[in-house]
């Protein structure tokens, strides 16, 4: 069983993924397949950051005093 890649390992994969398709010397079932493996790649990249925006808190300054807030991202 493969261990699980660290994000920073996951991006590097897909970058890799990203140039091998751009060179445009793949077969179409190749590229099928490296498009299918990337757009995984990319879902488990953005579980990543949305598990890591959760966790994510600010430290306000107050009277002196520190305080804990919630990590809020501006939704439009």
């Amino acid at each position: 069983m493969e261990d699980k890649k660290d994000f920073e390992q996951m991006l590097d994969e897909l970058e890799e993924i990203v140039q091998s398709l751009e060179k445009d010397d793949l077969k179409l079932d190749e590229s099928i397949s490296k498009f299918e493996k990337g757009m995984k790649i990319a879902k488990e990249c953005n579980k990543e950051i949305e598990e890591a925006e959760k966790k994510i808190t600010m430290l306000i300054n107050e009277n002196g005093e520190l305080k804990e807030e919630k990590f809020q991202t501006e939704v439009q």
